[in-house]
């Protein structure tokens, strides 16, 4: 009797054993299945944004003020010390990069602001404003020192760049504001590159021209008769009455990488932003106008005359958006193709944080 109680004893010992042994087991194992639930869940809530490391950025730019704001970020890239990761490209006239922004064959880029609402009018909207980053730059240059105000550019032929861009409509704007009309009271011919006018000055095969810095200064530094006669800068703000500022360069972005890809955007714009802070402090103009002559744009020695005066800038969001409406508006009332007809909408601005 007493080994028949003990045997039972021993089965109902063994069975609870088992039976703790099978629930500690299986909750070891429910907890296993629902830490690599929640692991699975992060991993799906991830983008691919999270890693930027995955995502080049093709960026292009002009060799002028445009692009100089971006030597520090450039310069980072090349020893792999950027955040991002950049394909850079610099072309001498904003033509050599209208047939490859409109293919998408770069994510962003730095152009004339009136050019990228040309841009966005021509591809239905395809490209949007992600910055503003020159502002006022131009001037008329003369070898003597017969112009000392806009009526006395009357019967007279400037050469100038940017045909087709801001550089043509804010001289149209300011001759036909002050009483001129372009093509019959004042002549305008075009060269294709600010270096290629900047060399005629300067060996004074041309003695009145409309250019932007740094090439005003590269001038003025090589021939001793030229002298910057008039601010077209100034000129705007007075034909406008205030009610605009000459924005001359921006950032555009593609609108599929803006929604693809937006903290690689977000992470260029910062390190974009950091660029401009850096280009434009005086103490380290020595190092900056190092790098410009490394990217070809201008010598050092006219970069470190022309850095203070290039109005370098770095201005987002809706701040962006009012002094680009209020400068487009403008461009439309004068000559509605310097727009691309009409202008854009809402949504050509990124005002993405």
């Amino acid at each position: 009797m007493k080994r028949r109680f003990l045997s039972l004893c021993l089965a109902l010992l063994l069975l609870f054993t088992l039976a703790g042994c099978q629930k500690s087991s299986s909750s070891q194992d429910d907890a296993n299945k629902d830490s690599a639930q929640q692991e699975q869940q992060k991993e799906e809530e991830k983008t691919p944004e999270e890693n930027t490391d995955d995502v080049t950025i093709r960026v292009a730019g002009l060799k002028g003020p445009t692009a100089m704001g971006m030597v520090k970020m450039m310069d980072d890239s090349a020893k792999g010390d950027a955040q991002g990761n950049y394909d850079f490209t610099l072309a001498g006239a904003p033509e050599e990069l209208t047939g490859p922004i409109v293919q998408g064959e770069f994510d962003i880029a730095a152009v004339p602001t009136n050019l990228a609402s040309t841009l966005y009018n021509k591809t239905q909207g395809k490209v949007q404003l992600a910055a503003l980053n020159t502002l006022g730059v131009l001037y008329i240059v003369e070898t003597g020192d017969s112009i000392q105000s806009v009526e006395d550019l009357r019967g007279r032929t400037i050469y100038a760049t940017g045909k087709g861009s801001t550089p043509e409509y804010a001289l149209n704007y300011v001759l036909t504001q002050n009483g001129l009309t372009p093509g019959e009271d004042v002549q305008v011919e075009y060269k294709t590159e600010h270096s290629e006018l900047a060399a005629l000055l300067a060996a004074g095969q041309a003695d009145l021209a409309l250019l932007p810095q740094p090439f005003v200064t590269s001038v003025l530094t090589q021939n001793e008769n030229a002298r910057a006669a008039l601010d077209l800068t100034q000129l705007w703000e007075d034909a406008a009455q205030g009610e605009s500022v000459l924005t001359m360069g921006c950032l555009l972005v593609q609108k599929s990488f803006a929604q693809e890809h937006p903290q690689a955007l977000a992470t260029f714009l910062k390190e974009y932003q950091e660029s401009v802070d850096y280009v434009t402090d005086e103490n380290n103009l020595d190092e900056v106008s190092t790098l410009i002559e490394e990217q070809g744009i201008i010598t050092k020695a006219v970069a470190q005359k022309a850095l203070p005066q290039c109005n370098i800038v770095c201005i987002t969001g809706d701040e962006m958006k009012t002094m680009t409406q209020g400068f487009l508006e403008i461009l439309m009332n004068a000559d509605p193709t310097s727009v691309g007809g009409a202008l854009p909408g809402d949504d050509f601005y990124y005002l993405e944080s």
